[in-house]
């Protein structure tokens, strides 16, 4: 039985309330909340659990939301239950219409009998949906209650009891009760959407899922079964069936509300419908609609969709307009110039769309809003009234711009493409060599190398025809210097970062000297392994250089990077630390994410396993861009592959399916990480075809480091060796100077690497390796070293458990006789994880292990006092 997220505190309230109920003290408990927030759940839960240990009599009833309500609904799905003396008062009593005193009386007493000296669980759900007779039953038992052995457990939709509702009278008289106890089920937290997210498997943002539904149970778990994106069916037919429900003039009231928006306000609902402005109190009344301070609104966005595309297109666009005509009516504030975007495009009026979109987006980018600005440009960009091309031009670029902060590299690609287009037809070679080398700076991060080059050579062939020098033809140079870079290329760097550092002067530009030679030393750190001192100075003076914040933040980036692949660990947290603190200076966050990537694989390398895989998970829970995936999906498949467990293959196909057409510096550490789980897995054949498709693009400046990724797997089967240097661990691996290797490796504080080092050496090395990669968690690698022992002739012995294990009777670790424990308070998995400090998955792996130990086939039974002496061992 699944874990109910964030319910365990309410559940223990219950059981409480329920042993005092079986020491002869009745409680009532009242359990509200909004629809969908999962009051259902929690009563079920809670009366399985009775029912299957055998606690308490369980019996449940409900009221049902018809027209005419059943008399006694909840008592007539019971009569049967509590014998024939009800039953016959029952009938009785419908058939006369009788005082009802006399039942109550009955029931009353067959709710007080203990069957077997067991206390009776009563459920009754939906109390909100209740007969007045079912709610004069609930007033004559709650005030008798303290007396007989009943739990009764009551849920109602606190959204729907208006001051006037008659259940509202019921709570008033019983308030001062001391047998009944109030529960509020709230909403899940941002935490729990995501945690919910994560198990579904849902590419939807947990961010953006618990904004649209404010955490409630019911729309979230829709949502994540639905099979695509907009508003799940269940969804809309559970909001629609409730506005169904009101009144004409309420109906009218939300679906202007809907219309509106999140800014909705009694004055503009009255001034663009003065008959919705009358149905407002019953939507109020009736939980539809909630106020949050002067705004009316929807309980959530998912609600308000609903019922807003439930109207039919003319009158949602004829209610559009009438909000764009009084919004506009009066001065307009800036604030509220997408609000009037927004209700110019719903309605169709292209002319208010092209007055409003664009003054829009620009506020909003002045405001750092960009993902706003960016949805606004795009907008002004649909209308056919922004057709003009001087205008649409300056739009399209201002949208590029915008989705390029944001992170949307496609959007910004295919702006950047269009704007190229006008300008190329207005004649303007300048503008249009510009969109050009913007559209080569993306198409690299978006893994994109082939595009790169051929938009950053066209920039600058659009422009070594012109008259003189420019500097937009500089800054084409400076841009083919970083491609050649970051292709390792150090002649073809030198060659356009000279071009660009000479027209420098002539064009008032020092930036493009201090851009020039911080790609010249970063190249001959990535091919030669040297330099990173003068690399550090140039990148140093870039940062205080103006003009140059974003190239100084993405070469940081990449320096972390190359830091990584070296395995050069205490320069990647220097970098790491100063990147990270320039790009949020600068508010140029999109770079961090890089700079963590490469984080992450140092965390590898060092063998904090846990860790790594922890901040890669950080960074693809982001929905990052593919050359921010990058290095986080190496980083964990990696660590899965090297722990033996699933789910390899899909993360290192992602990862092949952005770098495949990429260059070495992109390419490298995914060929060297496939080669690597395929060793892993036993198939030497895979391991070195892997690494030899990753090693047709080397060349003598490759980078010295991802050729030695690739060659380790490679040797075995003898593979050709290419004509590159080779880093000097790898290159003594080679050599079969293990004993080099090792201690080259353990300098570096590489432990994993420095054990695959020692299985080219004797029985003693072996062993270390065993020993190391046993330390590490690293079964399969731990294998790969016995098979070789067993070549050499050792023979095989179990592995010793800890003296703590052994001391122990049932062979329990000290972390499960912790677990243990546990589970004797009764906790559950989740509770379990946040008492210890680890995942929910680890402590259901715990919990198995103890079962299994102990022999037992349940939590229940595991639940038992072991001798203290066993446990404190």
């Amino acid at each position: 039985m699944s874990d109910l997220l964030e319910r365990g505190a309410v559940l223990r309230d219950l059981a409480d309330c329920l042993e005092r109920a079986g020491q002869g003290e009745g409680q009532l408990v009242l359990l509200r909340g909004e629809a969908g927030i999962g009051k259902t759940s929690v009563v079920r839960r809670f009366a399985e659990e009775t029912g299957a240990s055998g606690r308490a009599r369980v019996l449940t009833g409900a009221c049902d939301p018809l027209s005419a309500p059943r008399p006694l609904a909840p008592l007539t799905d019971i009569a049967e239950q509590l014998g024939p003396p009800v039953t016959q008062a029952l009938e009785a009593g419908l058939r006369r219409r009788s005082d009802p005193g006399g039942i109550f009386s009955g029931v009353l007493t067959a709710l007080g009998g203990q069957a077997g000296g067991k206390p009776t669980l009563l459920v009754v759900e939906d109390m909100n949906w209740a007969d007045q007779a079912t709610l004069d039953l609930l007033r004559f038992v709650a005030r008798r209650i303290d007396r007989i052995p009943l739990l009764l457990l009551v849920t109602y939709r606190d959204d729907e009891i208006g001051p006037t509702h008659p259940l509202a009278v019921v709570l008033g008289d019983l308030a001062s009760s001391r047998a009944v106890h109030r529960c509020t089920l709230g909403p899940l937290s941002r935490r729990a959407v995501a945690e919910l997210t994560a198990a579904a498997g849902h590419p939807v943002d947990p961010h953006e899922l618990y904004c649209n539904t404010h955490g409630n149970p019911f729309y979230v778990t829709e949502v994540l079964a639905a099979p695509g994106p907009g508003v799940p069916t269940t969804v809309r037919e559970a909001v629609l069936g409730r506005v169904a429900r009101l009144p004409d003039r309420a109906r009218e009231a939300a679906e202007t509300v809907a219309v509106i928006g999140p800014r909705a306000t009694e004055p503009l609902i009255t001034a663009v419908s003065p008959a919705a402005a009358t149905g407002l109190a019953d939507c109020l009344a009736s939980g539809v609609l909630r106020s949050d301070g002067p705004v009316l609104c929807f309980r959530n966005e998912l609600a308000r969709r609903a019922v807003w595309e439930s109207l039919p297109a003319y009158r949602r666009a004829g209610l559009h307009g009438r909000v764009l005509a009084v919004l506009r009516s009066g001065p307009v504030d800036p604030g509220d110039l997408a609000q009037l975007a927004f209700h110019a495009e719903q309605a169709g009026d292209e002319a208010a769309l092209a007055e409003y979109a664009p003054r829009a987006a620009s506020y909003a980018a002045a405001l750092g809003s960009h993902r706003e600005a960016a949805e606004l440009y795009g907008r002004a960009v649909r209308s056919p009234a922004a057709a003009p091309p001087a205008q649409r031009v300056e739009l399209l670029e201002a949208q590029a711009h915008e989705s390029y902060v944001t992170g949307n590299l496609p959007e910004s690609i295919d702006a950047w493409e269009e704007a190229v287009r006008l300008r190329r037809e207005q004649g303007d070679r300048r503008r249009e060599a510009e969109g050009l080398r913007r559209l080569s700076v993306l198409h690299w991060p978006a893994m994109h190398a082939r595009e790169a080059w051929r938009a950053g050579l066209d920039a600058v062939r659009v422009l070594e025809g012109e008259e003189g020098p420019s500097r937009e033809l500089a800054w084409a140079y400076a841009n083919l210097a970083q491609l050649a870079c970051l292709g390792h290329d150090p002649a073809a760097t030198a060659e356009y970062a000279g071009r660009a550092a000479r027209l420098g002067p002539r064009l008032g530009e020092p930036a493009l000297e201090t851009h020039a030679r911080l790609h010249e030393t970063l190249v001959r750190v990535v091919c030669h392994g040297q330099g990173w001192p003068d690399f550090e100075d140039a990148w140093h003076a870039a940062m205080a250089r103006d003009g140059l914040a974003e190239d100084a933040c993405k070469i940081g980036a990449m320096a972390c990077w190359a830091a990584a692949l070296h395995h050069d660990l205490p320069r990647l947290d220097r970098l790491t630390v100063r990147t990270c603190a320039y790009c949020r200076e600068h508010e140029l966050p999109t770079f961090l994410v890089p700079a963590l990537g490469a984080a992450g694989l140092g965390m590898l390398h060092r063998g904090r396993w846990a860790q790594a895989a922890q901040k890669a998970g950080e960074v693809l829970d982001r929905n990052a861009q593919p050359l921010h995936r990058l290095l986080p999906l190496v980083t964990a498949a990696l660590v899965r592959a090297r722990r033996g467990e699933a789910g390899v293959w899909p993360l290192l196909d992602e990862a092949l399916s952005y770098a495949e057409e990429a260059d070495l510096f992109l390419a490298g550490p995914v060929w060297a990480a496939r080669a690597e789980a395929a060793w892993l897995e036993g198939d030497d054949g895979l391991a070195v075809a892997e690494a030899e498709h990753g090693l047709k693009a080397v060349t003598s400046e490759s980078d010295p480091w991802l050729v030695g990724g690739m060659l380790r797997w490679s040797w075995p089967a003898g593979g050709e060796l290419p004509r590159a240097r080779v880093a000097e661990p790898y290159a003594l691996e080679r050599a079969g100077r293990w004993r080099e290797a090792v201690g080259a490796w353990e300098g570096l504080g590489c432990p994993y690497d420095a054990a695959l080092a020692g299985l080219g050496g004797d029985v003693a090395a072996l062993r270390q390796a065993l020993e190391t990669f046993r330390s590490l968690g690293a079964r399969p690698a731990a294998d790969r070293a016995w098979e070789r022992l067993r070549a050499a002739g050792v023979r095989r012995t179990p592995q010793g458990r800890r003296a703590s294990t052994c001391a122990n009777p049932y062979g329990l670790t000290r972390r499960e006789r912790e677990v243990q424990r546990l589970l004797c308070e009764g906790l559950t998995n989740r509770e379990i994880a946040a008492r210890l400090y680890i995942t929910p998955k680890t402590a259901a792996h715990h919990v198995a292990a103890v079962l299994a130990k102990l022999g037992v086939h349940s939590r229940e039974a595991a639940a038992i006092p072991l001798d203290d002496d066993d446990m404190s061992r």
